[in-house]
Parts: C-alpha cells; structure tokens; sequence
C-alpha cells in the first residue's frame, strides 16, 4: 500500500509544481514538436492509434440502431473526453525519446509499470464520470424536447432536430452544454496525465497544476482546445480514419505543452 499514492505524492507530501506562463508560439512550437515525434516512426503510431477510428466507426454503427438515435452526436463528440486517457502511450514515446531511449511503439504500453499508475486510473475514472454524466444529460435533453417514446428512423430523425424549433433549441442547449463539459476536462487534464507520467505527484496535485495552468495561461489555452477540436472534427471527416494520424500528433504535441507550461524539477 506504500506504492498507494494517489492524495499526495511518493513522498506522502502535497506538492505544487510551479507554471510557466507560455504564449500562442509555444503551441506552434509544441505542434511542430509532437510532429517531429511522430514523423520518426509514423507507421508504429498510426497502428497505436487505429483504435480511435475502428472505436469511432463502431460507436456510429452500434448507435444508429432506431433506439440510440438520440446519442448519436453525444457519443461521437463525448468520445473525445476521453482523448486524454488514449494518449497517454504517446506520452510516454514522447518522454523516452526526450531522455534519448528506444521509442518503438510497444513501450507506449510502459506505462503499466509506471508507479502513479493508481493515480492514473483515478484520474481516468473521473474523465469516464464526466463522460457518463455528458451522456445522461444529453439523453435527458432529449426527452425534454421530443419525449421519452422511440425515435423515428435515421432519415427522420435528422430532419426532426434540423427543421424543428424542437431540434433548433435542443442543438443550442446540446452544444453548449457540451462545451460546458469540454472546458471542464480541458481546465482539469491538460497537463495531469503528462505530469502524472513524469512525476509521481498525485492525482489531486496534478489536477491542482491543470487548473493553475489554465487559470495563468487562459487565452493559450483555450486557443489550445480550439486547435485539437478543430483537428479532431477533420480527423473524422474521411470515416474517422484521420484519427490515426491526427490523435498520435496531438499526443506527442500534449506532451510538450506540458513541458512548456511546468516548471521541470531538475534541468533536462
């Protein structure tokens, strides 16, 4: 239970690491990075990364059955809430090849022996709470606007929510509800996962940092979110198969934002 720490970190202490405040350069920088890191051996991420398309693909084809019409779009567009969980393999390719270590694709799984890993999965399982919660809310608007009787079929159900006031006022609280729930994982996830890998600080710490370096640097990062939803909705347009090139460069790109918005405990 020693190797237990999720409150706090390794040492059992609560530790803040400190934030740099960073600018709309550092997240070309941290692109063109993650781009480096994925152009060294493409082939290995692109193969990482395929369970995003064959994921989106199947969640499309599984909730176009008659009854799950309604979370059609929540499915699709929650599923990039758990973005920060897929990644975190491409962190660690990203963090090898910084300290000048093999980066072939199978040390993307390492990250199992990693000694915050409990930290890891809690903070995962609060990325999956927000999902289910998106989820729920998003059904019950649904049944607030069109009632809880079964959806008509796919053509109908799309003309439903594009020509009805019904639709119209679903799709303006569905967004920004959505968005709501964006900002939150964004503000809380992104740097807890890369910190977590490098430093065995604690999901709470970690989480402590995401915020603070949200709150110091608000306009990079929300230009930050902009970027990966804007490449995520591309990524999707030809069936979801952009994604497997798409998710490895923004993996390899989070990885160094977090180096450019926490300050490293020793120099690297």
């Amino acid at each position: 239970m020693t190797a237990f720490h999720v409150m706090a970190g390794a040492d059992h202490t609560f530790t803040r690491p400190a934030i740099r405040k960073i600018g709309i350069a550092d997240l070309v920088d941290a692109l063109k990075l993650g781009l480096d890191d994925f152009s060294e051996k493409p082939s290995h991420y692109v193969f990482l990364c395929l369970m995003y398309p064959i994921a989106g693909i199947a969640l499309a084809i599984w909730s176009t059955d008659q009854n799950l019409l309604p979370l059609l779009f929540p499915l699709m567009s929650g599923f990039a809430l758990l973005g920060p969980i897929a990644a975190i393999g491409l962190y660690e390719i990203s963090r090898r090849r910084e300290k000048g270590l093999d980066t072939s694709w199978s040390h993307a799984f390492e990250v199992r022996f990693s000694p915050a890993l409990p930290s890891i999965i809690v903070a995962g399982l609060m990325l999956f709470g927000l999902f289910i919660v998106w989820l729920f809310v998003a059904q019950n608007l649904y049944f607030i606007y069109f009632g809880d009787g079964a959806p008509p079929k796919l053509t109908s159900f799309v003309s439903s929510i594009l020509t009805t006031p019904e639709g119209i006022a679903m799709m303006f609280w569905g967004n920004l509800l959505g968005f709501i729930f964006a900002l939150v994982v964004l503000a809380t996830t992104v740097v807890t996962f890369p910190l977590l890998l490098d430093r065995d600080v604690g999901v709470v710490a970690a989480v402590d940092a995401s915020i603070r370096a949200t709150l110091i640097n608000p306009i990079p990062v929300a230009v930050w979110g902009l970027i990966v939803a804007a490449l995520l909705v591309i990524g999707t347009i030809p069936i979801f198969a952009g994604l497997a090139v798409i998710m490895p460069i923004l993996g390899h790109a989070t990885w160094h934002l977090y180096r450019k918005l926490v300050v490293p405990t020793e120099p690297r």
